[in-house]
């Protein structure tokens, strides 16, 4: 049997569970998730493998106009994301209100199989189900529809075996070993940035970016450790000092947080330190865009 390869690339609307489904269909949690919306800023890549196959998975940040550089190249990451897919997998909420026009502009006319997932139906009736199948199938003509929980993990037993169907023949475009095209530095400072999302309110998390600007291992008495020092970029003072907290307590609560989930992302024991710097307006300047991994 030949060896199948391919890209697929999953879109949607921010908060409709995209991350959630590429963690559930790679099998690990590379894209982190929070209740918030926009919390992907990234492409990220996850692979599965298999002797016969190789199936390249793109998580994408939710599709939105953007009003500023960061967003632009959030956009931009989507934009690549469509242009050398085989397959896209649309993700929509079944609560949404049909107001996806966002999206819609960017794959109504797609050459590109399409398929469509009506997540988080787990909250939803059998009558909304149907409603929403009925409408995305006139809309759009997709090659399947299926209602998924990418939460519970329902129903997606079928969709790795319908993309197998969907990619061409095609030598590995990674190694086998390899989960994903991103660095051990980029996933600790997703899992810093989570930690950021969860704990505090309002512009606080869309204000800031997690750089790790040191990434060393050492061996101790008590055996091997990583030591890593991160900065938390923020825009203005006042969020610094809502960042820091009263002596320390907020950042400190967020340092111990995203130590243990980077030792279990890691398997190591691991020490963290984190910075607080200001840089005004870095969301808006391409530069600092630029240096921070944003490609427009």
């Amino acid at each position: 049997m030949a060896h199948k390869a391919g890209f697929v690339s999953i879109i949607g609307k921010p908060n409709v569970g995209k991350s959630t489904l590429m963690n559930a269909l790679v099998g690990e949690k590379l894209s982190i998730i929070t209740p918030k919306a926009q919390t992907t800023r990234h492409r990220i890549l996850g692979i599965v493998n298999e002797e016969e196959f190789q199936i390249v998975f793109s998580d994408t940040p939710g599709i939105i106009k953007p009003l500023y550089g960061l967003q632009d190249s959030m956009m931009s990451a989507v934009s690549g994301a469509l242009s050398d897919a085989d397959l896209i997998l649309f993700v929509t909420d079944i609560h949404e209100k049909h107001d996806e026009n966002d999206v819609l502009e960017k794959i109504t006319n797609t050459t590109i199989p399409l398929v469509v997932l009506l997540n988080k139906i787990d909250n939803a009736t059998q009558e909304q189900v149907d409603e929403k199948f009925a409408y995305w199938q006139e809309k759009l003509n997709p090659k399947h529809i299926y209602a998924i929980s990418a939460l519970h993990q329902y129903n997606l037993e079928g969709i790795l075996p319908m993309i197998l169907e969907n990619i061409p023949e095609h030598p590995a475009y990674y190694d086998k070993e390899e989960l994903t095209d991103r660095s051990q530095r980029f996933f600790v400072s997703e899992i810093i940035r989570e930690k950021i999302f969860f704990n505090y309110k309002k512009e606080i998390p869309y204000s800031t970016e997690v750089i790790v600007t040191s990434f060393k291992e050492e061996e101790t008495k008590s055996g091997p450790m990583i030591r890593i020092t991160s900065e938390i970029i923020v825009e203005r003072d006042s969020q610094k000092n809502i960042l820091i907290g009263t002596g320390g307590a907020m950042l400190k609560k967020v340092g111990m947080e995203a130590r243990k989930d980077i030792e279990k992302f890691l398997d190591s024991k691991v020490f963290l330190e984190t910075f607080v710097k200001v840089i005004p307006d870095w969301r808006s300047k391409k530069n600092y865009l630029k240096n921070f991994g944003y490609d427009s």
